[in-house]
């Protein structure tokens, strides 16, 4: 299966500390991660892991830096031939500080330079036309999600989109998704979403912390799946567990019981699973089992980066 990521790549450093120095004092890292990171390459990691094909759009400085992560992105298995070498533009950092009870901080430096423009997603349309699934990020520019879903659509990929919904692009996003993947905060982007922005089933709020809308899996003859008419499915983030809500149902899946070291990463993982469970087939409930699994696998170790192999295994 062929997905395309539109997204962001970063240096990710981790340093884990016992606890928060106050300011104007020091405390000593007791383990140091610098890795391929960014939510983009995040979800692409993890595509690779689960079997899956990955192809990532996304913009790098030119520096050693974004050399260097190339470089892992390739031994990842990731198709790095659509990330942009923005010239004069450092590739971005997220340095992540962590203590001992799992509480983090970022500290990220993301230039203009390295968020997607319109006309760089438009340079991958071939990529974004030909593959099953699109994963659009929405912390990039609302200008080039709509973009990358515009091209996924045309194309008749799978429509993933994941984070919070920017206002101006919304609607016309709501339209064109087949899946959308949000935490808890983000979901409020939802909470007053037109009945007719989500093809007329209309949504409610579930406890104050979801939002509940129509949609469908139909499983196609060649695996894949698409959402039927009724809306986008949902994937919502909540304090007790993960909503999943399709035209026919709703369930919530409560989380693994994993030790939760850093949470970085958890809803990468996730939206990379959802997306591989329902290319593979699998009915609602059992990708959004899936995809749970896979970011209870995320949080047991310092930052995003994820290790699915056992569930490609399984």
């Amino acid at each position: 299966m062929n997905v395309v990521v539109t997204g962001q790549l970063a240096r990710d450093l981790v340093l884990l500390v016992d606890e928060m120095p106050e300011t104007g004092t020091s405390a000593d890292a007791r383990l140091r991660r610098e890795v391929l990171g960014g939510k983009g390459a995040n979800q692409a990691v993890a595509l690779a892991q689960l079997g899956a094909r990955p192809v990532l759009v996304a913009v790098r400085g030119d520096d050693r830096v974004g050399e260097e992560l190339i470089e892992q992105a390739r031994r990842d298995g990731i198709d790095v031939g659509h990330v942009i070498c923005r010239p004069g533009t450092e590739t971005g950092l997220i340095v992540e500080a962590l203590d001992a009870s799992g509480g983090w901080r970022y500290l990220q430096h993301l230039p203009d330079g390295v968020l997607l423009t319109e006309a760089d997603v438009d340079a991958a349309a071939p990529a974004l036309r030909s593959a099953d699934a699109v994963l659009v990020q929405l912390q990039q520019p609302g200008p080039a999600a709509l973009a990358a879903a515009r091209h996924a659509r045309a194309g008749g990929a799978l429509v993933v989109l994941d984070g919070e919904l920017p206002e101006a692009e919304r609607d016309e996003l709501l339209k064109l998704a087949d899946v959308i993947r949000a935490d808890q905060h983000e979901a409020e982007s939802l909470a007053d979403v037109s009945v007719e922005a989500l093809g007329g089933t209309g949504i409610e709020a579930l406890g104050g912390a979801g939002v509940k809308a129509g949609g469908r899996a139909r499983t196609e003859a060649d695996g894949g799946a698409r959402i039927e008419a009724g809306g986008p499915l949902l994937m919502l983030g909540r304090s007790d567990g993960n909503l999943i809500r399709w035209a026919d149902g709703e369930e919530l899946i409560p989380l693994t019981d994993e030790k939760v070291v850093d949470t970085t990463g958890a809803g990468d993982a996730l939206t990379a699973a959802l997306t591989v469970g329902l290319l593979r087939g699998m009915p609602p409930v059992e990708a959004g089992r899936f995809a749970v699994a896979a970011a209870g696998a995320t949080v047991g170790h310092p930052g995003g980066r994820p290790d699915l192999s056992r569930l490609r295994r399984g």
